[in-house]
């Protein structure tokens, strides 16, 4: 079931303890003023991703977070044998489906990035277990993008049982830089080793699979069972151990 959006900004209200409302007649006022849900994350408001120096004090600080990459496999190839308008329509669901789970469990979805999204947990909105809550929406992803596959096949044009759609997913959890960086072009984002394992970690899973790093294993209980295997990854010089999620 889905939780029901949030009235006010989770982000402000936990960071500044000022109740900006999202929605409703008390939001018609702070819209008027460019304040509105934030395209990152609906249950929180634009002064959380437009403000960052203002309320945080600093361009960047250090937090805690579990960091998701999540890769759409089989884009390239069909790229080579589908038109524009049934790739548009394949990244729509993908982007959606990964919007949803993302938000439904208060991960901020960073960045689209072509055929990859990045998502951060436990920043505007904080999480005592925001590495369970990467995990479990990592699981809702593959979970409604599954569910999706027949019907996106028999849209695109491509009823190819061969053919090869799915989701790829990294996820790697502790200290990691979030804040706005670049001067002429600013981004806010996270950056760091914890950002880098992620991705490659999502390098290393097949289509449908969720890698997670040992961090994520230790910090998830009984979530992840079974033991891991070590990866050589791109960047880094010892190998890394994944374990299935």
């Amino acid at each position: 079931m889905t939780p029901e959006p949030a009235a006010i900004c989770l982000g402000c209200w936990q960071n500044l303890h000022l109740p900006i409302p999202l929605r409703g007649l008390l939001s018609t006022p702070f819209r008027l003023v460019g304040i509105k849900p934030s395209r990152m994350n609906p249950n929180t408001c634009t002064i959380c991703e437009m403000a960052f120096s203002r309320v945080m004090k600093a361009r960047a600080i250090a937090i805690d977070a579990t960091v998701m990459f999540a890769d759409l496999r089989g884009y390239t190839a069909l790229t080579q044998s589908i038109d524009q308008p049934a790739l548009t329509s394949l990244l729509d669901v993908f982007y959606d489906e990964c919007a949803a789970a993302i938000w439904r469990y208060d991960g901020l979805l960073n960045k689209t990035i072509g055929d990859a999204v990045f998502a951060i947990f436990n920043f505007p909105v904080k999480q005592t277990d925001h590495p369970v809550q990467a995990v479990l929406a990592a699981r809702e992803i593959q979970k409604r993008f599954a569910s999706r596959r027949e019907e996106l096949l028999h849209s695109i044009g491509a009823g190819d049982e061969d053919v090869e759609i799915g989701i790829g997913i990294g996820i790697d959890s502790g200290e990691t830089n979030f804040g706005e960086f670049g001067q002429t072009h600013r981004d806010l984002t996270a950056v760091g080793t914890v950002v880098n394992r992620a991705a490659r970690a999502q390098s290393a899973a097949q289509s449908g699979e969720i890698m997670v790093t040992a961090a994520v294993r230790d910090r998830t209980g009984a979530m992840i069972a079974g033991g891991g295997s070590d990866h050589l990854l791109k960047g880094f010089r010892e190998p890394v151990t994944l374990f299935h999620a």
